[in-house]
């Protein structure tokens, strides 16, 4: 299995749909091989998402990493926020812009962009499933990248496994941030972070 954040052209095309529950409202998503998680929302995801809907948000935020457009389009549409969806992989972006229109999530725009490379704009939040398989340094440099695209008393919101490193992350990045853990359930923390 090829990367998530890797584009393959070559990679056959079989598109499938799921739907999905948040707040009493349902959400319809087309996925499709070579994006994360295509065949249901990974626990990750609805772990972070099911914390974020019981923030309270405002202003424009970013999903980042956007696969499908799942985190993007959930919060647009019941926090009644702004979002910017970005992720290098054409396939997911596309996905992305198909399940905006399906869902009617009017507040959102996506971007092909390798991270944050290249951008200016800063955000009141970032929310990201980050794609641990990068490797921890560019891991920890799109991260940081983040924390530099806030504005000012904006945050960050993760999601990390035990597994793949969670404690050793909080360590590492309580020196460049205020870390909190917002909750932790079947080894998955969701991590917020601001800016010191």
């Amino acid at each position: 299995m090829e990367h998530y954040f890797i584009n393959n052209n070559d990679l056959k095309s079989e598109i499938k749909e799921f739907k999905v529950k948040f707040n009493n409202q349902e959400f319809t998503f087309k996925t499709d091989n070579g994006v994360f998680s295509k065949g249901e929302l990974d626990y990750g995801t609805y772990l972070l998402i099911s914390n974020i809907l019981k923030e309270d948000l405002s202003g424009y935020g970013l999903d980042l990493g956007c696969g499908y457009g799942a985190i993007g389009i959930i919060v647009s549409k019941l926090k009644d926020v702004k979002m910017d969806m970005i992720d290098i992989n054409k396939r997911a972006i596309h996905l992305t812009n198909m399940n905006i229109k399906s869902n009617k999530a009017l507040n959102s725009k996506t971007f092909i962009n390798d991270g944050l490379v290249g951008l200016d704009k800063k955000y009141d939040f970032i929310i990201s499933n980050p794609p641990i398989r990068v490797g921890k340094v560019k891991l920890y440099e799109l991260l940081e990248a983040c924390l530099n695209h806030l504005k000012k008393d904006g945050t960050l919101y993760i999601v990390i496994r035990k597994e793949q490193g969670a404690k050793s992350f909080i360590k590492d990045f309580s020196s460049k941030a205020e870390i909190n853990v917002v909750d932790k359930s079947k080894g998955f923390y969701i991590i917020s972070l601001k800016s010191c």
